[in-house]
Order: structure tokens, then sequence, then C-alpha cells
């Protein structure tokens, strides 16, 4: 059985540009780029959407076929990252649950669609 760290090299390495595609079909408005290095927090921003001067982050989980994500809970360090990121950028991150390059918990569209409203107007 691979580790997860290994399932994420993996997922970002060869998955992660699909991954994306299919996020832009969804949500067309916005340019996905991979999160520039020189921005890093840490490595758990994966994708960056910009909204005007805004931005929110994509960080992309692997999962395996018998994962329960809905149990998933953010390490002290994730969080910290996060508000960092919003603090910088004005928006949240989004945890996007994959397996390969589909979307998981679907319902993680409708939030970024209204991340994306409220970045809008701010």
């Amino acid at each position: 059985m691979l580790s997860s760290r290994v399932r994420r090299f993996i997922l970002i390495k060869y998955f992660a540009p699909m991954f994306i595609d299919n996020l832009s079909k969804l949500i067309p408005e916005i340019k996905f780029i991979e999160f520039d290095s020189k921005f890093r927090l840490s490595a758990d921003i994966d994708y960056i959407g910009y909204v005007g001067n805004n931005a929110f982050g994509i960080q992309i989980k692997p999962i395996t076929a018998k994962a329960n994500f809905g149990n998933y809970s953010m390490s002290e360090r994730m969080k910290h990252s996060f508000e960092s990121f919003r603090r910088k950028f004005g928006g949240e991150v989004f945890i996007v649950f994959s397996i390969k390059e589909q979307i998981q918990n679907k319902e993680i569209i409708e939030d970024i669609r209204k991340e994306i409203k409220r970045l809008k107007i701010r």
C-alpha cells in the first residue's frame, strides 16, 4: 500500500492537470494556475484561482475508493497555512477530494462559486 505522501505526489504529478481541466469546465470564468513556489505557505495549496486582485486556493487530496472523506480533519499546520493564505490573497482555500482526476466532494463546486461571488464584490 502506498503512503499518503506518495499517493499525493502521484496525484499532483500525473492527475492534477486533468483534474484542473475538469474543474475549469465546471467553473469556466476562472483560470486556475499552479500555486507559485515563491508564494508557498507550505505544500498545502496546489492551485490558485484569481478573482480580480483576490484569489482562492485549491488543495487536491487524493483518496482511495474506500476512504471516507466526510471525517477528514485538517492539521493545525494546514489551518495556519490556510489562514495565512486568506490574509495574503483574501480568499478561502478549498480542499477537493479526488480519485484520479474526478472530484468526489462535488458540493465543493457550489462553495467555490459562492466564494467567487464574494471576492468579486470585495
